[in-house]
């Protein structure tokens, strides 16, 4: 065991799966008195951002704001396509899938869950073989989660769409993009997605608070045949308001709008290609140092093994039990570094839980943060005694370095 002395002083850096690092120009941008919801400079401001935020989802169709975390963006989805009673597949593989399922159940919905396990993507035959059964096509809409943040898996959403138009079937294709959007490549309209969801604390650097619904005219379709949707979350004033106030079902974020301005500008500036070209190249630099340290016997293990369904926006990681915690206890009371809990991997009442965690590698990242993100890593492996191979950092360094 090392000696007791803290270096923790200093900037915190927060490598935790969302909410993710905040940009200076972002906290600036906030940093301001609160000004008028009725007309003026925020109005403007706003029928700006709708646009730029369509371009970030690769979509031409309509956008919804809500002022609501990532489960708000779930109900705020379905309640405008599905009515009590319908039923919706979720193809589950990691805790969110499930947690989105649960909001759908509770608003009435029948759920069919496809297991695929914490440590694997869906399989299109099993979600083909079920959209075949469905001959009454009684299901009205998959929820797709494009990256779930507790297992880090990466799913294949385009292939997904191939499914159903190979089945011929009509259900929505929804897909939560709350870990993904503005990390992983996600192409709304090409992929053929109906309805998107995502949030403002992650790969758009903004802190929680701001929910996004993206839909197409097929889905708003679906909504206009609803016999009731609920107030507040319909997304038809929201996409198409008449008046300033109803963007938003009332009274606007006002700080929240002046902080995704600025974020906006920070995505179109560097330019979304290389948005989504920095977290893979960030993310293989990750890897590759947790390939070398899981070498020589060492039990450090990614959750998903095949990097082609890895997320390069998070990292779900194992030690042994109690190993998880105790480095991140660690890095966090001795080095200013928090990292992410192992979330869904296990039961809270189970020991095993205690060997995960995870690394968040969203948004507002560079080569030198993912650098001193793995060289906490080591430091603490090596002050807590947990076996790992030799040479990680190097890897990592070779990988940014274009070598």
């Amino acid at each position: 065991m090392a000696d007791s002395l803290s270096v923790a002083q200093g900037r915190e850096y927060l490598a935790i799966p969302g909410p993710s690092v905040v940009p200076d120009k972002v906290l600036q941008a906030m940093h301001r008195p609160s000004p008028n919801i009725y007309e003026g400079e925020l109005s403007d401001m706003t029928d700006g951002i709708i646009p730029d935020l369509r371009r970030v989802a690769r979509t031409r169709h309509h956008a919804a704001i809500y002022i609501c975390n990532g489960h708000g963006a779930w109900e705020a989805a379905l309640a405008n396509v599905i009515a009590p009673g319908d039923k919706v597949l979720v193809p589950a593989t990691g805790r969110f899938g499930h947690g989105w399922g649960e909001v759908a159940s509770a608003l009435g919905a029948q759920v069919e869950v496809l297991e695929f396990g914490k440590s694997s993507p869906m399989e299109m035959d099993r979600i083909a073989s079920t959209l075949r059964e469905d001959a009454g096509h009684e299901i009205k809409a998959i929820l797709a989660v494009h990256v779930d943040t507790s297992s880090s898996v990466r799913n294949d959403i385009a292939a997904l769409r191939a499914v159903l138009d190979d089945v011929g079937h009509p259900a929505l294709l929804m897909a939560d993009c709350i870990a993904s959007l503005g990390c992983d490549r996600f192409e709304m309209d090409d992929w053929g997605v109906d309805v998107m969801v995502t949030g403002s604390q992650k790969g758009l650097m903004v802190p929680p608070g701001l929910g996004f619904v993206f839909f197409n005219d097929k889905a708003a379709a679906r909504r206009s045949e609803l016999p009731v949707v609920s107030r507040y979350w319909d997304w038809e004033p929201r996409a198409n308001p008449e008046e300033f106030y109803q963007y938003f079902g009332g009274t606007a974020p006002t700080h929240h709008l002046y902080g995704l301005r600025a974020a906006l500008d920070m995505i179109h500036g560097e330019g979304i290609d290389h948005v989504w070209d920095r977290h893979a190249r960030l993310a293989c630099a990750i890897w590759a140092a947790c390939d070398v340290w899981g070498q020589d016997n060492g039990p450090l293990r990614m959750n998903i093994s095949d990097p082609a369904h890895r997320s390069h926006a998070v990292t779900a990681l194992r030690l042994e039990t109690g190993q998880g915690t105790a480095l991140r206890q660690w890095l966090e009371a001795n080095m200013g570094l928090t990292l992410g809990i192992g979330l869904g991997m296990a039961a809270p009442d189970d020991p095993a839980r205690h060997g995960f965690f995870r690394l968040g590698h969203m948004g507002h990242v560079n080569g030198q943060m993912i650098l001193g993100l793995l060289g906490g890593l080591e430091t603490g492996m090596r002050a807590l005694g947990i076996s790992h191979g030799r040479g990680g950092l190097e890897a990592a360094a070779s990988v940014i370095a274009g070598r």
